[in-house]
């Protein structure tokens, strides 16, 4: 069981993990031992979240999201099998409480009419500069 916050907690029936052999850091250690881990939450069935979330989830997961609605996130940083299940899953937790919070609506605003004159008078201006860098007449 993964505890997300004081709402959530996530079943283990949601989660599976699977465990196979690293690149990277480990010596001839890494030919033996099976130390990545994959991680598989089914979202799309998964009773803990509510459907904004799972929305939220989708966008924020990318290439890590199935057809069949599962999020899947992978770990071979470390040596260690249980260490590299404690950052999965706190990378899990963190992409669901990122999805958790909901995002603002902008409000529209119109710029100030101070705001406005200032901006046309600078235009004016840099307008002025550009057509003065034309040719200069040797009869004047």
């Amino acid at each position: 069981m993964v505890r997300i916050n004081d709402d959530i907690t996530l079943q283990d029936w949601e989660l599976s993990e699977s465990f196979m052999r690293a690149s990277g850091p480990g010596g001839q250690n890494v030919n033996k031992v099976s130390s990545a881990v994959e991680l598989r939450f089914e979202v799309e069935r998964s009773p803990s979240l509510t459907a904004p979330v799972k929305i939220r989830l989708k966008r924020l997961a990318g290439r890590r999201w199935t057809q069949d609605g599962a999020l899947v996130l992978q770990c071979d940083e470390t040596r260690s099998q249980a260490r590299n299940r404690e950052i999965v899953r706190q990378r899990l937790k963190d992409l669901i409480c990122k999805a958790l919070v909901a995002p603002k609506r902008r409000i529209a605003t119109r710029p100030t009419f101070g705001s406005m004159k200032r901006r046309l008078k600078a235009k004016k201006v840099r307008g002025e500069v550009k057509t003065n860098r034309g040719r200069v007449d040797p009869d004047s």
